[in-house]
């Protein structure tokens, strides 16, 4: 049985790994959610079940809160498609670790420099793959866009650029502001930035789409 998501060429991907696309924003959105809600309730959240109030203040609550939820997204997806999705796992995988310091040393540095790793993790691996003549990014869109060779190379490399840019963001972020703006900007902030960026580059994968390139070749005979 393969555990991981299928390689985008494979033709068993898309037939066995579909999933409603609004559970699918729920699966990766709502852990976020709850981070940003247990932070903000975290001393209501304490006082509603004591055993909350053993991790700490409202940044461990809300990091506890975290770590549960990113688990119980992603075994929802694998009951949902009996496997795991390459990047949520990632993510969830530094989730739980850099999760576990911040508890265990009631230091919540570990879970504001979580971003920063996965970021440069991911943008790290994309730029990497690119060096090797691999365009990775088909891991994320392929069920979306069928692009050429061309179109793939170049978005691969545009959001491996801005994977590193939210690395730099984060950092930024974090080490300038109070905890609580981290964790807004963290949830309300990068969303946005990343919805503007997503819809920046329709026009390149409109010029590289190969539904795009069919219809104009059928509309030319």
């Amino acid at each position: 049985m393969n555990i991981l998501e299928r390689d985008p060429s494979d033709p068993q991907k898309q037939k066995k790994e579909g999933i409603n696309p609004p559970l699918k924003l729920v699966l990766e959105l709502g852990p976020l959610l709850v981070f940003f809600f247990a932070n903000a309730r975290g001393e209501w959240l304490a006082q509603k079940f004591p055993a909350l109030a053993e991790l700490g203040g409202p940044i461990f609550v809300a990091t506890g809160l975290f770590m549960a939820a990113t688990a119980l997204a992603l075994i929802a997806s694998w009951l949902l498609t009996r496997t795991l999705p390459i990047m949520p796992l990632v993510s969830g995988v530094v989730v739980l670790i850099f999760g576990a310091l911040t508890l265990y040393l009631q230091d919540d540095v570990f879970i504001k420099m979580k971003p920063t790793i996965v970021n440069t993790l991911f943008g790290g691996v994309l730029l990497g793959g690119l060096f090797f003549g691999k365009s990775l990014l088909g891991y994320v869109f392929d069920s979306a866009f069928s692009l050429d060779a061309e179109g793939w190379r170049k978005l691969t490399f545009r959001w491996g650029l801005f994977f590193l840019f939210l690395a730099l963001v984060n950092e930024v972020v974090w080490r300038n502001c109070s905890t609580d703006t981290w964790v807004t900007f963290k949830v309300w902030g990068i969303m946005p930035i990343t919805l503007l960026f997503t819809f920046s580059q329709m026009p390149l994968i409109m010029r590289h789409s190969l539904e795009e390139k069919t219809k104009e070749e059928q509309a030319s005979k």
